[in-house]
């Protein structure tokens, strides 16, 4: 009879679709069947916490540059394109598969960066630079983003580049992110913040106007996520605090100046990052 009894609650959690966006209901149906025999790994805390650091972890401010930037003494005014991959029904689905999250509104983030390259100090070469993203609505976000860095490089003979980089950026998020209960409900805004900061060390070399580039580093995450719904904060139990990596090249010829990277934060993040700018 007991046996009985939890194989009906079951069912009827398996028919909980009110919350869960039609294009979800399959993968939502046989997980919510899947929680209620135990024959699925699903945790409602651990599918929290990766939302709440994905989206940090998408806006980490990654080298997309040589360890050499450029010229001592010159600058960098450039626009990076960083790709935010869609996630999947099985990482949008919480609550126990009963409810999606609106986590695919913006593909990529632009973001305007200013760089420069100062003049040899005890041997190396140091730079900075900062990015700014205003709180304009784009995809149905508003997002306000500030990253900056500041680093060295040095040359290993005559091809090799290395060097080191400290990065942090901040941002928030204005939006519909926590969809309501009920499809046929108001949509209340959410609010998200999140900050990260960490250190690379990074590797080069100068192959004329093409320098290829690796940067392996540690980087945290913070986060605050405010659900409009039914005002109350979500908790990020297992903040990220892990290993990032970019493999990427740069390219500088005359006013030019480009890169592209593919970018790691493993286990969660898998992306490609563009830049192109003039240099000055």
């Amino acid at each position: 009879m007991i046996a009985l009894l939890f194989g009906m609650i079951g069912l009827a959690q398996a028919a909980n679709l009110d919350g869960v966006d039609k294009d979800c209901r399959d993968v939502a149906t046989d997980l919510q069947a899947k929680i209620a025999d135990g024959s699925t790994d699903y945790d409602d805390i651990a599918q929290a916490d990766f939302l709440l650091n994905y989206f940090s972890l998408a806006t980490t401010y990654s080298p997309l540059h040589a360890p050499i930037p450029g010229k001592q003494g010159s600058g960098t005014l450039s626009v990076e394109l960083a790709g935010i991959p869609s996630l999947g029904c099985e990482r949008r689905l919480v609550l126990g598969a009963t409810k999606t999250e609106d986590t695919n509104k913006a593909p990529v983030v632009p973001r305007p960066r200013l760089g420069m390259v100062f003049n040899k100090v005890f041997g190396v070469i140091p730079y900075a630079s900062v990015a700014y993203v205003p709180p304009v609505t784009v995809f149905g976000t508003r997002n306000v983003i500030v990253s900056g860095e500041a680093g060295f490089g040095a040359m290993a003979g005559e091809r090799v580049q290395w060097g080191a980089r400290y990065h942090f950026t901040l941002m928030k998020t204005v939006a519909e992110i926590a969809t309501p209960f009920d499809v046929n409900d108001e949509a209340q805004v959410d609010f998200y913040m999140g900050s990260t900061f960490g250190v690379d060390g990074m590797i080069g070399m100068k192959l004329g106007s093409f320098k290829p580039y690796a940067a392996l580093g540690f980087t945290d995450v913070s986060t605050f996520f405010y659900i409009g719904d039914d005002a109350i904060v979500g908790n990020n139990a297992s903040p990220y605090a892990g290993l990032t990596g970019s493999l990427g090249v740069q390219y500088t010829k005359d006013w030019l100046d480009v890169a592209g990277e593919f970018y790691t934060a493993p286990g969660y993040l898998y992306t490609g990052r563009l830049r192109a700018g003039v240099r000055f």
